[in-house]
């Protein structure tokens, strides 16, 4: 297997936007080489089968969708009351409008993991983490609410995200239902 790192992100970024565009069904080798504007068999090189790229591609994607530590600490310079918990839930849908390709493609992975147990078992565990870590880290800064209020606050945002990246038109355009879901999840200060 080739080992270049930054032609391995290339690639996977490139399987990010085939995933986003056409669907985990057109997601190839063939399709990632195109993609990435690379000759025939480079992703082959670089991935031992389908799955392979498949779980790869997974770890790109929750990179590239970590928030950016300097924006993180920019927020939280504010007081630790519900203002900023929906400035953070607000900077979950401007992250989204910024790699929509990214959120997109883990919608896609979410629907081929009903299809494939190994990837089902790999993206539940890194899901797992994540609100895990996001549960420690809410709590961690003494934000308000506890341990099921992120939970539902996730609940929440997901099914929002999933509005937002696949029919915009249904429901909150201007992102006011996230300031009445933290608004109605949290207690008051």
């Amino acid at each position: 297997m080739a080992l270049n790192p930054a032609r391995r992100a290339a690639l996977t970024d490139a399987a990010i936007e085939v995933l986003a565009r056409e669907g985990a069904r057109g997601l190839t080798f063939r399709a990632v080489d195109a993609q990435a504007r690379v000759p025939g068999g480079t992703a082959s090189n670089y991935f031992a089968s389908r799955e392979d790229l498949l779980h790869q591609t997974a770890g790109r994607i929750h990179h590239r969708l970590t928030p950016d530590p300097a924006a993180l600490a920019d927020l939280l310079g504010a007081p630790r009351d519900r203002a900023l918990v929906t400035a953070l839930m607000h900077d979950v849908l401007r992250r989204i409008d910024q790699d929509r390709a990214g959120y997109l493609a883990m919608l896609e992975l979410r629907l081929e993991a009903t299809r494939r147990p190994e990837l089902r078992a790999a993206l539940t565990d890194t899901l797992r983490a994540d609100l895990d870590a996001n549960i420690a880290f809410h709590l961690g800064e003494r934000l308000p609410g506890d341990r099921d209020a992120v939970v539902l606050l996730y609940l929440g945002m997901t099914g929002l995200i999933l509005d937002r990246l696949t029919l915009p038109d249904l429901v909150d355009q201007d992102g006011r239902l996230v300031d009445a879901l933290v608004d109605r999840l949290l207690p008051p200060a």
